[in-house]
């Protein structure tokens, strides 16, 4: 089966995609046409639909799942495609949902009970009973086995969060060893627990996009208020120095205040410190990661992440 990405210039593209974006504009002749993102699992594609009825423009939202009849054209050195017939997707289409967002290439049973394992690992009672209170809730644990970790930067497919976490599981375990100064049992809840604000601050795992509470507010600070709420539930002193050590740990993981990335507070432990290190690296290398492969046969490709261009290098 070929996906959204596969075909090239002038081919002809007829499928089943989402809608992420829509946008509504007006053509020199006064007609109105459409601007949309359209994704699979492959990945996303900007798309045009000249000439758009009322009755189309008011039937494609950004979610709909809709059948295409296009073609590709390149338009300032990238792919796009210029629709010539699309309907809404029916139920007796039986279209999958797996093809039409990305999904992170390790399966999400795998990944989970990769998760539970680090989680009969943490030696503290009080911080394996919020971490396990936290998963063993139904909303919690449905959204994390399907949320992306974010909108574009990195892990933004399916369950990309939850791969994200056993990643940095991962990583820590391997760096514990070399700073005898970080406190293990913190570390590892962190890695769990430090972007759980994401599950509210972010709309969905389909096509997400930023809540009111998300943009308000931001995940840091829904994350420590969730861990506060985990608290109060367990009867868990907020002083307990492990809380206090954890909240502090996920309200500095994106750095330094004067950084200006959106932390709270700037980390102030060898635990704290070193997490936003970890989490800056795998963040960082997912993304150059997905840059790399989508690159083809171009030397240079320009990263999201990172701001600059990158080299495929040998």
């Amino acid at each position: 089966m070929r996906y959204l990405l596969d075909y090239q210039e002038g081919e002809r593209v007829v499928t089943f995609c989402l809608v992420k974006s829509k946008e509504v504009g007006v053509a020199s002749n006064q007609s109105e046409y459409l601007s949309l993102e359209l994704g699979d699992c492959s990945g996303t594609i900007a798309a045009k639909l000249w000439d758009v009825t009322p009755e189309l423009k008011e039937a494609i939202q950004v979610k709909s799942v809709i059948k295409i009849d296009a073609t590709v054209q390149v338009y300032r050195g990238k792919k796009q495609l210029v629709i010539q017939r699309v309907r809404l997707a029916s139920p007796s289409d039986d279209v999958q949902m797996e093809s039409l967002v990305p999904v992170s290439p390790f399966p999400a049973d795998e990944l989970w009970e990769k998760l539970q394992q680090a989680v009969r690992g943490i030696r503290s009672e009080t911080l394996r009973a919020i971490v396990t209170e936290a998963l063993t809730d139904e909303e919690i644990g449905g959204r994390l086995r399907c949320y992306p970790a974010g909108v574009r930067m990195h892990h933004n497919y399916y369950h990309g969060l939850l791969e994200h976490i056993v990643s940095l599981l991962a990583a820590a375990e391997r760096l514990v060893p070399l700073y005898p100064q970080v406190d293990r049992d913190v570390l590892y809840a962190t890695c769990i627990l430090h972007d759980i604000g994401k599950l509210y601050e972010l709309s969905d795992p389909i096509a997400p996009d930023y809540t009111t509470p998300g943009q308000l507010i931001g995940h840091l600070v829904m994350g420590a208020e969730i861990i506060s709420g985990i608290c109060r539930k367990l009867d868990i002193p907020l002083g307990d120095p492990e809380v206090l050590h954890l909240k502090h740990c996920i309200l500095s993981h994106h750095g330094d205040v004067e950084n200006g990335w959106g932390s709270a507070v700037s980390g102030k432990t060898p635990t704290a410190v070193l997490f936003h290190y970890l989490d800056q690296i795998d963040s960082k290398m997912n993304a150059l990661g997905q840059a790399l492969a989508e690159m083809g046969d171009e030397e240079w490709a320009y990263a999201g992440a990172l701001r600059r261009k990158v080299w495929r290098g040998y």
